[in-house]
């Protein structure tokens, strides 16, 4: 397996992925694949990256600046994060993952933030912080990571690209 970043000629096949992902997953309104788009098509798609096998692409995770109580400080969003059924428990979204949260890094971000099972994204260092609130979610779901030490609290707003607009 290969991680890399996005290409043009992966937006179609990005797509696929995402949307093949995301069929039959309990929490998801199927708008994942039309966020991505959106988060490209205006220039929020900050990091976007392809895992591959053989050249076939097999999963994509997005990262996205998200806006602490109206202003945008170094944070991102983490999601979504999409492998193809076949590939899915078998590292593939770890590995995207990981590879994100180092580019984040490496860019001088401050933190990343992601709504999803507390379980999966402890590994990867988040933790829920009562401090950073995500209007109309359950709190233990919503969660943070920190890479400055710099506690931050207030309330978080993901791109409009989450919302259709």
């Amino acid at each position: 397996m290969q991680i890399r970043s996005e290409k043009t000629a992966d937006e179609e096949l990005i797509r696929t992925v995402t949307a093949s992902a995301f069929l039959e997953a309990e929490h998801s309104d199927g708008n994942e694949a039309p966020i991505v788009d959106r988060l490209r098509s205006t220039g929020a798609l900050t990091i976007s990256l392809v895992a591959t096998d053989d050249g076939r692409i097999i999963g994509h995770v997005a990262f996205s600046p998200v806006m602490i109580d109206g202003l945008h400080d170094g944070w991102f969003g983490l999601g979504p994060v999409s492998v193809i059924p076949n590939c899915q428990r078998k590292g593939v979204g770890t590995a995207l993952i990981e590879s994100g949260l180092a580019n984040l890094r490496r860019q001088g971000s401050r933190g990343c933030v992601v709504l999803g099972d507390p379980t999966y994204y402890r590994r990867f260092g988040f933790a829920v912080d009562q401090n950073l609130q995500l209007a109309g979610v359950p709190p233990e779901y919503f969660q943070r990571l920190s890479f400055d030490g710099q506690p931050r609290s207030g309330s978080v707003t993901y791109h409009p690209a989450f919302t259709g607009g």
